[in-house]
């Protein structure tokens, strides 16, 4: 078994990630259902605003919002 807070990036197949139009709505959405944001919202110069978030399960779950 592996542990249930085990960093975002640990080896395996752990985690899907999905593209979404509004990253901030998405995430505080999950949070009404107990996920939690990994880490911090980050941005990656001006194309993607990225996070991963963990469900109540412990599944990792990225979301990506493309910039224009």
């Amino acid at each position: 078994a592996e542990p249930k807070d085990a960093p975002a990036n640990t080896l395996g197949i752990r985690r899907i990630m999905f593209a979404v139009d509004d990253i901030e709505d998405v995430v505080a959405r999950l949070r009404t259902h107990g996920a939690e944001l990994v880490g911090e919202l980050a941005q990656y110069e001006d194309s993607y605003r990225l996070c991963y978030v963990r469900g109540p399960e412990g599944i990792v779950v990225g979301l990506a919002e493309q910039l224009s």
